[in-house]
Parts: C-alpha cells; structure tokens; sequence
C-alpha cells in the first residue's frame, strides 16, 4: 500500500492525502456538466490531477482522456490552487485562488464559463 505522506525535500508534505481525495471525488460526483462521463482523480506532488473522457469532442475529436483541472496545495500561503489547462499549447494556467478546498470544489463542480468542462 502506498504512503499517502509524501515527502519533498526532506519535508513531509500535507497534500496529497486520501481524506481530501474522498472529498474531492465526492465531490466531483455532483458538477454541472458532463455528468454521464466518469472523471478520474490522480494525486500528484502537492495536490490532484483531474481527468476525464472528452464527451464534447472539442479538445479531443476522438473522446479520449483529456485534462480537466490541477488542484495545489501551497504551504507557504496555505491556499489551494485551481489551475485549466490550455489544450492548445498544452500547457496549465492558474484560474484562481482559495483559502479552503471546500471553495475551490464548488467553483470547480459550478464552470459556469465552461474553463475546465469544455
């Protein structure tokens, strides 16, 4: 089984963990958009990756996996980032900014401008 304290550095890191990873996917089961599809929820350093199958075929014209949205943890400021990825250049970019997890999700389950669920 693998360790859900991850170190960087010499320094155990908060994130990611299993209790927010539940959140998270619990989370993602009540968005707005794209409900028929199931998105996967991967821990990376610092936070979680989200994917999901491209059911619009506008990123992906064959509906394969694609990148929806990276959530960080930053310690220092101790606030969760929400970055999209620009699937032009595929690159991500920071959307915004949240003190709590629980605030990033709703922002992140609502789109209302379709940055992560296209």
């Amino acid at each position: 089984m693998r360790s859900t304290v991850t170190t960087y550095g010499g320094a155990a890191s908060a994130q990611p963990n299993e209790f927010d990873y539940k959140r998270i996917v619990r989370a993602l089961e009540q968005r707005r958009r794209y409900r028929y599809v199931t998105p996967v929820v991967l821990k990376t350093a610092n936070g979680y990756r989200i994917q999901s199958p491209c059911c619009s075929r506008n990123v992906d014209p064959d509906g394969g996996v694609i990148d929806i949205a990276l959530l960080l943890f930053d310690e220092r400021k101790g606030n969760w980032r929400l970055l999209r990825k620009d699937h032009a250049v595929g690159v991500w970019e920071l959307d915004s900014e949240f003190p709590r997890l629980a605030e990033l999700l709703d922002h992140l389950k609502e789109d209302a401008e379709r940055r992560f669920w296209q």
